[in-house]
C-alpha cells in the first residue's frame, strides 16, 4: 500500500526557509515568547531564528534555550535516569505517561540531548493547532500531526497512514519517536495504556503477526514524574464539569490554557525514568494466537514498566493518607513536607472558579490524582507474582 505522508510529518531542513524564517516575524509569536520571558530580546531572537539551517539547529539555539530558561523558573530541578542504559544503535519508541501538553516531549526532548542523543519526533494531536502558525511551529520542532478531527472510514485510514508514519521513522530510519500511552492526558493519573493506541501502532507494519509489528518499533516506556501538576485544578474542574453536564466539551481556548498553565506552573521536581526496551521481556511471554489478548498483553506490559518506574514524592503519600483516611504512609514525608503538600492543595482549590464549585468532590478528585501513583505501585507489588495475564 502506498502512503503519502506530507500533511503529517515533521519538516525537514530543505523546509526551514519556507516554514521557520517567516515565524520569526509574526506577532504571536513575539506575544507568546514575551509574555513568559519578558527579558527576552526579541529582534534578537528574529536573527538567530533567521540564520538557522537546520531543524537540529533551531532546536539547540532557540527551542533548548528556553526549554533550560522554562525548567529553571518554574521546576526545583529536571532529571533524567538510565537513559545511558538504552541501545540508540537503532530507533525506539518512547511511550510515556501523559501529565503536560507541551512539557512531557519536550523535556524527554531536553534530557536526550543532555545525554549526547539526537532528539526525538514527536506525536501531536491536530485539536491543539488553535492557529495555522502552531502547526508550523510544532512540525519545524520535529513534531508530526495526529488527526484527532476525523471519523469512521477516514480515521481508520488516517490511523494506518501515521502508524506507517512511524513505522518509516523509527524501523527504517532508525530514528527515535515518542507517543503518549493514551490520547489525551490522564486527568486522575491512573496511567493506564490505551488499547487504541497499540492497535494503531500495530497497523503500519507489513507483517499479519501484531507482535512483530510491535517488536519493530522498540518500544521503551519512561516514566514522567512530576513532583507538582499545575494543571491539577484545571483537570478537577473538568472532572465537576464533566459530572454535571455529560455533554460538556472542552475549548481549544481551554487546551491553550492548559498549555499556557503547564508551562509556566511550578512543578516542583521533575523525573524522567527511562525503563527496559521491551522486546526482551516479550519474548518470554506464553503468546497465544489472539490479537486482542496480545494487545492487552502490550498494554499491560507498558503499564507496569511505567508503575514500577514513577518517582513518588511527599505529597503522593500524604493525598494517599488523606483520601483513604490512613496513616500507612506517615514516614514517607515529615511535618514540614505535609504542611507544605497541604497548603499546595489548599492553594489549587481556591483557584477553581466553576459555576456550583463542589469543593467536596473537587478536593476528593485533587487527592486522587496525587495518590494514584501510589495505589499503582501497591497494585504492582500485589502482581509480582503472578504470570503475566494474556486476556
Amino acid at each position: 500500500m502506498e502512503y503519502n505522508f506530507d500533511a503529517i510529518r515533521c519538516y525537514y531542513d530543505e523546509d526551514v526557509p519556507e516554514k521557520l524564517w517567516p515565524l520569526a516575524d509574526r506577532p504571536e509569536i513575539e506575544g507568546f515568547i514575551k509574555g513568559a520571558f519578558p527579558q527576552v530580546d526579541m529582534e534578537q531572537i528574529r536573527q538567530i531564528i533567521r540564520s538557522c539551517k537546520t531543524i537540529i539547529e533551531f532546536q539547540q539555539k532557540i527551542v533548548l534555550y528556553f526549554l533550560d530558561m522554562l525548567s529553571k523558573a518554574s521546576c526545583d530541578y529536571v532529571a533524567s535516569q538510565y537513559v545511558e542504559d538504552i541501545d540508540f544503535s537503532h530507533g525506539h519508541l518512547f511511550a510515556t505517561n501523559h501529565r503536560d501538553i507541551v512539557l512531557d516531549s519536550a523535556y524527554l526532548n531536553m534530557m536526550l540531548y543532555r545525554a549526547g542523543k539526537n532528539t526525538c519526533e514527536i506525536a501531536i494531536g491536530n485539536n491543539l493547532f488553535a492557529a495555522p502558525w502552531i502547526e508550523d511551529l510544532v512540525r519545524v520542532n520535529k513534531s508530526f500531526v495526529v488527526r484527532r478531527d476525523l471519523t469512521g472510514r477516514q480515521m481508520l485510514e488516517s490511523s494506518k497512514n501515521l502508524s506507517a508514519y512511524i513505522r518509516q521513522e523509527i524501523h527504517d530510519k532508525n530514528l527515535t519517536a515518542w507517543i503518549a500511552q493514551r490520547e489525551g492526558r490522564s486527568k486522575d493519573n491512573s496511567d493506564k495504556t490505551q488499547s487504541s493506541v497499540i492497535k494503531m501502532l500495530a497497523m503500519g507494519g507489513p507483517s499479519r503477526d501484531l507482535m512483530q509489528n510491535i517488536r519493530d518499533l522498540h518500544i521503551v516506556p519512561v516514566a514522567i514524574s512530576y513532583e507538582f501538576d499545575p494543571c491539577d485544578y484545571l483537570k478537577a474542574a473538568e472532572f465537576q464539569l464533566k459530572r454535571d453536564n455529560p455533554e460538556w466539551k472542552k475549548t481549544k481556548a481551554d487546551d491553550v490554557k492548559s498549555m499556557v498553565t503547564g508551562m509556566r506552573g511550578y512543578k516542583g521536581r521533575v523525573n524522567y525514568t527511562f525503563t527496559r526496551e521491551l522486546n526482551p521481556l516479550f519474548d518470554t511471554f506464553p503468546w497465544i494466537d489472539d490479537k486482542t489478548a496480545q494487545v492487552n498483553c502490550v498494554c499491560q506490559t507498558i503499564d507496569r514498566e511505567l508503575h514500577n518506574a514513577m518517582v513518588l514524592y511527599p505529597i503522593n503519600y500524604l493525598a494517599y493518607d488523606l483520601k483513604y483516611g490512613t496513616d500507612k504512609y506517615a514516614k514517607m514525608y515529615t511535618a514540614e513536607e505535609q504542611a507544605k503538600a497541604a497548603d499546595y492543595l489548599n492553594g489549587q482549590l481556591a483557584k477553581i472558579d466553576i459555576p456550583d464549585k463542589d469543593e467536596e468532590f473537587l478536593w476528593q478528585m485533587l487527592l486522587t490524582m496525587y495518590s494514584n501513583p501510589v495505589v499503582n505501585k501497591e497494585a504492582l507489588e500485589r502482581e509480582r507474582d503472578e504470570i503475566t495475564p494474556l486476556t
